[in-house]
C-alpha cells in the first residue's frame, strides 16, 4: 500500500481533489494493512456492545475477513456504541465510544487512506494525534518561541467539551475543502458519526472519543485554525513572491503586522505574541473564530492571557514561565519548565495504588508494575528543566505511604541488585535501595533532565526521504524480498497465521532460525513450534521461519532419508540441539 499512500500525500501536496477512494479502501490489501494495524492496538481487545474481540476475527480465513468489510462498503450502517466512562483524577469521568470490532476494523480501513491526504494539508506545528510526533515536541516548540522568539505573552484558550460539540455539518464542509469530494466516502463518514450510543440514542454533534478515526477528524476541524492563526502573520499572503522565508520576513516587519504563533496538541494550544495588547487582542478574534467558524464554545473561567515573565503557563502536564537570565549585552529572558501541581498529585495518586497492589499481593510481577509506574513518569517529565526538584517532592509525598505499607516485607538491596540496563538508567544516584520478591524497587527521584528537540518537518511516512530520516538507524530486508513475502500469502489460512508470518520473517531478517542463513525468494517455510494440529495455535510466538530442508528434518521418521538430510546440511552441535528441541515438540525421537 505504500506506494498508494505516497501518491495520495504527493497529490494532496499539490492540491489536488480525490473522487474515488473508497475503491481505494476496500481492496484486499488495505484490509489486509487494516487488521495488521488494529491487531497491534490494546484496545483491539476490548469488545464493543456484540461482545467480539479481534481474538474472534483472527481464526477467520483472509479470504471471510475481506469478503467481511467489502459488504460494509456496498453499504455502510453502523452499529451501536458502546459507552464506557472512564474515571478521571478530578473524581469526574471521560465518556469514551467502543464500536464493535468490525466498525474499528472498517474505520481502520478508512483511516489508512484519509491520513496521507490530511497530512500534506495539515498545519506543520499541530502535534496532537499525527504519525511521529509527540507532547515533549509541541512543548519543545513552546519553549523554541519563548527562547529564541522572545514571544512572553501567551493566551491560553480552553474549549468547552470539544470532542462532544464538533459540528457534523462543518466538518463535512471542511472534508470536502480540504479535497476529499468523494461523496460515497462522505455519506459513510456521515452514518459514522451518527451511530447510536447505548443509552443515549443518537447523537446530533460531536465525535465518539473511542472511534479510531476521531483523532483525525478532531484535527481536520482544528486544522482551519491553525492555518488561520499563521496566515495573521507567518503564512501571510503578499503581493510579492519573496525566495527564502527570512527575507518575507524581513518585509513583514516593516508593515503594520503583528507577529503571533500557534502550537497546538488535539484540542489543547497556545498562541504566542509579542505584547499583552497583541495577545489581548488575538484572545478575542480567537474566541470570536471558535464561536462563529467552528461553533466551538470557550471556557472564559480558564481561558486568559498570561505575561510569562510573570506567571506561568500549564501546556501538556508542564508548567512553564520565562526567567530572566543576564548576559553580557543584554537581558534575556528563557524558559522554566515544571510538572503541574495536577500532574504531581496524579503521579502521586497512580504510585499509592501501585503500593497498595504490592502490599495486598507480594509478586515479582506487582513490584515490576511499580517500576514500569515509576518509569512511565520519569520519561515523560524528563523534558522538564527542574524534573529533579519535582521528582524530589514526589518522593517525599509518597515516603510515608511506601514506609508504612512496604515496611514489613522489603529488604535492602545494594545497587548491584538492579538489572544491568537499571544500573546504566541510575548511575551516579546514591540512594537507598530496597527490594521485595528479590526484585529491587526504582527511585522515584533518580531522573535527570533531559533536552527535548523540535520536531524534523523532513521526517514524513509517505515521502522515501522522511522514511530514510525515521528509518536510516534500523536494519531492513530488501524491499524486493519483503514485498514477495507479502503476497504469497495462503488465502485459506487465518488472517492471523498469515500476518504473523511475514512479522517473523522481518524479525528473523529473513535467515533461517536454525542455521542463520539467508533465504531469499524462495526455499523457506515456515514452523509451527507446537503442531498446529495439537493446540490450532497461529500465534506470533509459536511460529518460526526455516530451510524448507530444516523443516523437512524435523518432521521426518525415516532414517534413511534423516541420514541422508544430515549429509547434506552438514549441521554443527548447536544446529542439531535445536533441531532436536524441536522435533519434541512435534513428538518425534531425537536425532
Amino acid at each position: 500500500m505504500q506506494y498508494h499512500f505516497d501518491t495520495l500525500y504527493a497529490q494532496s501536496a499539490n492540491g489536488q481533489n480525490f473522487y474515488d477512494l473508497v475503491e481505494l479502501m476496500q481492496s484486499d490489501e488495505n484490509i489486509r494493512l487494516a487488521y495488521r494495524n488494529i491487531k497491534k492496538n490494546t484496545g483491539s481487545q476490548t469488545a464493543g456492545i456484540d461482545g467480539l474481540a479481534i481474538n474472534d476475527v483472527k481464526s477467520l480465513s483472509i479470504s471471510e475477513v475481506i469478503e467481511n468489510v467489502q459488504k460494509m462498503f456496498s453499504y455502510y450502517q453502523p452499529q451501536a456504541v458502546r459507552r464506557v466512562l472512564i474515571p478521571k483524577a478530578n473524581g469526574k469521568t471521560r465518556p469514551l465510544g467502543i464500536p464493535t470490532i468490525w466498525d474499528r476494523l472498517f474505520q481502520q480501513c478508512i483511516l489508512q487512506v484519509l491520513e496521507p491526504i490530511c497530512e500534506a494539508r495539515f498545519y506543520k506545528h499541530s502535534y496532537g494525534f499525527r504519525p511521529n510526533r509527540s507532547t515533549h515536541h509541541a512543548k519543545a516548540r513552546f519553549e523554541t518561541l519563548i527562547n529564541r522568539g522572545c514571544f512572553y505573552h501567551c493566551v491560553d484558550v480552553d474549549i468547552k467539551g470539544f470532542f462532544d460539540n464538533v459540528n457534523h455539518a462543518k466538518l463535512l464542509k471542511q472534508l470536502w475543502a480540504i479535497g476529499i469530494r468523494d461523496k460515497a466516502l462522505l455519506s459513510i463518514i456521515s452514518r459514522l458519526l451518527k451511530a447510536e450510543i447505548v443509552g443515549e440514542g443518537l447523537p446530533i454533534k460531536g465525535t465518539p472519543q473511542g472511534g479510531i478515526l476521531s483523532p483525525l477528524l478532531s484535527n481536520i476541524v482544528l486544522n482551519e485554525l491553525d492555518w488561520w492563526v499563521s496566515h495573521q502573520w507567518e503564512n501571510f499572503q503578499t503581493k510579492k513572491v519573496y525566495k527564502t522565508p527570512p527575507n518575507k520576513m524581513q518585509a513583514l516587519k516593516k508593515t503594520n503586522l503583528k507577529p503571533c504563533y500557534i502550537v497546538r496538541y488535539a484540542d489543547d494550544f497556545k498562541i504566542l505574541c509579542r505584547t499583552r495588547s497583541q495577545a489581548i487582542r488575538m484572545y478575542y478574534a480567537v474566541t470570536d473564530f471558535l464561536r462563529n467558524r467552528l461553533y466551538l464554545e470557550v471556557s472564559e473561567e480558564k481561558s486568559k492571557v498570561v505575561n510569562l515573565k510573570k506567571n506561568s503557563s500549564e501546556f501538556l502536564g508542564f508548567r512553564i514561565k520565562a526567567h530572566r537570565k543576564k548576559t553580557a549585552k543584554r537581558t534575556l529572558y528563557v524558559a522554566h519548565s515544571h510538572m503541574t501541581e495536577k500532574a504531581l498529585k496524579n503521579a502521586q495518586l497512580t504510585i499509592k495504588q501501585a503500593v497498595k497492589a504490592i502490599q495486598k499481593h507480594q509478586s515479582v510481577e506487582n513490584v515490576w508494575r511499580f517500576n514500569t509506574v515509576v518509569m512511565g513518569i520519569q520519561n515523560y517529565y524528563a523534558a522538564a528543566s527542574h524534573v529533579t526538584k519535582d521528582l524530589n517532592k514526589l518522593n517525599h509525598r509518597t515516603h510515608r505511604t511506601m514506609h508504612n505499607r512496604l515496611k514489613e516485607m522489603r529488604k535492602e538491596a545494594a545497587f548491584t541488585d538492579l538489572t544491568k540496563s537499571l544500573q546504566k538508567r541510575y548511575e551516579g544516584y546514591e540512594c537507598m535501595l530496597y527490594k521485595i520478591k528479590e526484585m529491587t524497587l526504582v527511585p522515584i527521584h533518580a531522573q535527570r533532565c533531559r533536552v527535548n528537540l523540535n520536531f524534523s518537518q523532513d521526517i514524513c511516512n509517505y515521502t522515501t526521504e522522511g522514511r530514510h530520516k525515521i528509518h536510516r538507524n534500523q536494519r531492513a530486508i530488501p524491499k524486493e524480498i519483503l514485498a514477495y513475502v507479502m503476497k504469497q500469502f495462503i488465502p485459506q489460512r487465518s488472517i492471523e497465521y498469515n500476518d504473523n508470518r511475514i512479522s517473523r520473517f522481518i524479525a528473523q531478517y529473513g535467515k533461517c532460525a536454525v542455521t542463520g542463513v539467508s533465504l531469499g525468494f524462495n526455499g523457506w517455510h515456515c514452523h509451527h513450534k507446537t503442531p498446529y494440529y495439537l493446540t490450532q495455535d497461529d500465534s506470533y510466538g509459536n511460529l518460526m521461519i526455516i530451510h524448507e530442508s530444516i523443516h523437512r528434518l524435523i518432521h521426518l521418521k525415516d532414517l534413511e532419508k534423516i541420514q541422508m538430510l544430515l549429509k547434506a546440511l552438514k549441521l554443527d552441535e548447536k544446529q542439531l540441539l535445536k533441531v532436536n528441541e524441536l522435533r519434541k515438540k512435534c513428538l518425534n525421537a531425537t536425532i
